[in-house]
């Protein structure tokens, strides 16, 4: 049967979003609300969704990999020409390729007692949160920008 694989709490861009410019929606998240969300997901959500997912396209890869380190798990997923983030007023989310979600994600240290200088090791998974097969992970390394 179907289950919950992931959880994905997009932030608002409301800057140029026509519901906040109406007035009938508050300004999105502060930063902290963001971190936050992620963050107590991933605790609250334990055993019933593993995966807790940043957005790239609406964090931006410096504040992915901060999220990543506050608890998400998951990176978005390579997008090519994304323009709804960008319509809202977004300064992110134009395309970001596998190469450089995986040095992003191997950028960031392991916590924890004993693990010294030991870096992530990133794995590109399918719509399933299965591993992918060897020759797509190959295909999509080299695929052109």
């Amino acid at each position: 049967g179907g289950r919950v694989t992931e959880f994905v709490p997009l932030p608002f861009v409301s800057k140029e979003a026509p519901i906040f410019r109406r007035g009938a929606a508050r300004q999105g998240p502060t930063w902290r609300e963001t971190v936050l969300m992620h963050a107590v997901s991933r605790l609250a959500l334990r055993g019933a969704i593993d995966s807790v997912q940043v957005s790239w396209v609406k964090c931006g890869p410096e504040g992915a990999a901060r999220i990543l380190q506050a608890g998400a798990n998951d990176l978005g997923g390579t997008l090519m020409n994304e323009s709804i983030s960008r319509a809202a007023g977004a300064s992110h989310g134009q395309e970001m390729g596998p190469l450089l979600m995986r040095s992003l994600v191997e950028s960031l240290p392991v916590d924890g007692p004993g693990t010294g200088l030991v870096r992530r090791r990133p794995w590109q998974r399918t719509t399933l949160y299965e591993r992918a097969h060897e020759g797509r992970v190959d295909a999509s390394l080299k695929a052109a920008p």
